[in-house]
């Protein structure tokens, strides 16, 4: 099982605030970290899910990285679409089945800031 996944940045405070909006559309809470600490954590009690972390010149940012947060309805998956669109996220796939994944996948796909591509599931 998977603790926590964490990725570097090019501007710590530009995504924090978007991922702050955005995966609070799918119960995620900031619960652990600061700008003087150089990274902030998200997730639903004390510990952090997902995290990310300011680049340096030594440690770059991630980029295009395909992160998947389960979502536990569809209108958390639209939300978290229109959210992510309103604060600067790029479409990337609107909310909608995949049947080509499996019967029931349902997702929203969207380029955040850093050019990852972050998706809220549900299968």
């Amino acid at each position: 099982m998977i603790d926590h996944v964490t990725i570097r940045v090019d501007d710590l405070e530009r995504s924090r605030s978007f991922h702050e909006k955005v995966l609070a559309t799918l119960g995620y809470k900031h619960n652990i970290g600061s700008k003087k600490e150089g990274y902030y954590g998200f997730g639903f009690g004390e510990d952090p899910i997902f995290e990310i972390s300011q680049a340096t010149k030594d440690r770059p940012a991630h980029k295009k990285v395909h992160i998947a947060f389960k979502a536990k309805t569809k209108e958390q998956i639209q939300e978290f679409y229109e959210v992510a669109i309103a604060n600067g996220a790029k479409d990337n796939g609107k909310p909608g089945p995949r049947k080509n994944y499996t019967p029931t996948y349902y997702a929203a796909f969207i380029i955040d800031p850093d050019e990852n591509n972050m998706e809220a599931c549900l299968y």
